[in-house]
């Protein structure tokens, strides 16, 4: 269904929030704070996790988005904004625990022979990934093997092909290059294809 408000009245509702935020208005900070601390808490799980850190992460940006908001210009939305608070308090809480180093993805990614041709076991049913996704145990499975990753390629993963952040917002939250995000992306992709295979193939889960 279509937004019944205009681009400049969704901008005019975000900025009356955001000065009532700063005007202190206890009803507004309480309305923000239930409105937003859903999907915090779930992007913060997703990036950690850990429920305890990722409740951290989530007070964290809230602290963090309540003493900058004199600096809020207006430019993006302000879920935009207060979106890469959150990225930024869930890495550094990575950092503290030293697991965004890089570390070897060789044992996930596909195996060729010496011709170069792929060693895969044999496929029987063929799922669809829309059909998998449909399917909520699937979407838990799916999550899980993304959790398998190493942190350095599963938090890229998640930035870009969940979150949807841009390559060159992931290179800036990592302090990386945009090629090595290039990098990274690829192998993780690939690492998580060879681990849905037997989704794929319609083996159980």
């Amino acid at each position: 269904m279509a937004s019944s408000f205009s681009p400049d009245q969704k901008k005019a509702e975000d900025d009356a929030e955001v000065q009532s935020l700063r005007d202190g208005d206890l009803r507004a900070t309480e309305t923000f704070v239930r409105n937003h601390a859903p999907w915090m808490l779930a992007l913060a799980r997703r990036i950690l996790k850990d429920e305890a850190q990722a409740e951290d992460a989530v007070q964290n940006a809230f602290a963090s988005v309540f003493q900058n908001l004199d600096s809020f210009e207006g430019r993006s939305a302000p879920k935009t904004w207060i979106h890469k608070i959150v990225v930024n308090q869930a890495l550094m809480l990575l950092r503290k625990r030293n697991r965004l180093q890089e570390e070897p993805i060789d044992d996930l990614m596909p195996v060729f022979d010496e011709n170069g041709c792929r060693f895969e076991d044999p496929w029987t049913v063929l799922e669809t990934p829309e059909t998998i996704f449909q399917q909520s145990q699937a979407q838990k499975h799916i999550s899980a093997l993304i959790d398998q990753l190493p942190d350095a390629y599963r938090v890229v993963l998640i930035l870009r092909d969940i979150e949807e952040m841009s390559t060159a917002d992931v290179a800036d939250a990592l302090s990386l290059s945009e090629a090595n995000v290039k990098v990274r992306l690829h192998r993780a992709r690939a690492a998580l294809k060879r681990l849905l295979e037997p989704l794929l193939r319609g083996d159980a889960i």
